[in-house]
């Protein structure tokens, strides 16, 4: 029997009940969210199911919401079970004064990487990574320059022809 979202959305649903929220299949990759202080059980579980062997992180990275208040961080997996070649997208929401996620370096030696990188551009703070700090920007940065908290550009420039940009 091959693997299918049904089947994933049915076994994790069966693990953590109402704890898991917002499925969804956009471009048929199911995606799904739980708190984030469950983000461990349910990585592992994904992992440790005999069915399910979700074993390859393919990539982890940030979103920046900020209107939605207490939720404006968006840590997302993207996880790949190899045998059945299906793809699974989990999302855990934290508020940005508090931006706390337990690492999964643990699980995955790749998330070590890209937890430095999701640190350095959205401030996430991965708790018991081992060596969390910035990877590709300057130590001395004190801002997380992919968080929309800036201005696209300077709206009161006077020296550049907006038909140039397609504007107008």
């Amino acid at each position: 029997m091959s693997l299918t979202n049904d089947r994933v959305k049915q076994r994790v649903i069966e693990k953590f009940g109402e704890q898991v929220t917002a499925f969804s299949e956009p471009y048929g990759m199911l995606t799904f969210e739980a708190p984030k202080e469950m983000n461990l059980k349910v990585l592992n579980f994904l992992y440790d199911d005999e069915e399910l062997k979700f074993r390859f992180l393919t990539d982890l990275q940030a979103v920046h919401y900020p209107d939605e208040k207490g939720r404006e961080l968006a840590v997302v997996y993207h996880l790949h079970n190899l045998v059945d070649n299906v793809r699974i997208r989990f999302k855990v929401f934290t508020d940005i004064s508090t931006p706390d996620v337990y690492t999964a370096t643990g699980l995955f030696s790749g998330a070590n990487w890209m937890e430095r990188e999701t640190y350095d551009f959205f401030g996430v703070n991965f708790v018991g990574h081992p060596n969390l700090k910035r990877i590709l920007n300057v130590d001395e940065m004190d801002y997380f320059p992919l968080r929309k908290e800036y201005p696209l550009e300077d709206q009161t420039r006077i020296d550049k022809d907006d038909e140039m940009f397609g504007r107008g």
